[in-house]
């Protein structure tokens, strides 16, 4: 599975930890998990609900490595540059605060792609 994959995988199986998100994630033919027709998966009271058990995470909102930390996903550099090429984000120098900041978006952006509701305030 790709990264991407691994992360919606993670997110979408805590959907029963939230009332508000329903039926879980089916995988499609590109191997990257979407939802049933209907389906809403809120991403924001997933990943605050699995923060508040990771105080070492809590920038999950702007900071790609503490997102990877509350789903419990190696957040180094190499799989940082594994998701960047994935996700066909090259801003900025490997590990630089601008290539972080940008996988952070194009991951929130992918959310929604995937059918996961994502607020305003987590696509900056």
């Amino acid at each position: 599975m790709s990264i991407f994959g691994d992360i919606w995988s993670k997110v979408t199986s805590a959907v029963g930890i939230t009332a508000s998100a329903t039926e879980p994630a089916v995988p499609v033919e590109t191997g990257t998990p979407n939802l049933d027709p209907g389906s809403e998966v809120h991403v924001e009271q997933i990943l605050t609900t699995l923060a508040a058990s990771k105080p070492d995470a809590s920038n999950w909102q702007t900071s790609i490595v503490d997102l990877l930390k509350v789903l419990d996903l190696d957040p180094s550099l190499e799989n940082r540059k594994e998701l960047a090429n994935e996700l066909n984000v090259h801003a900025g120098a490997d590990g630089s605060a601008e290539q972080n900041t940008a996988l952070h978006r194009a991951v929130m952006a992918k959310f929604e792609e995937s059918g996961g509701k994502v607020p305003d305030s987590l696509k900056v």
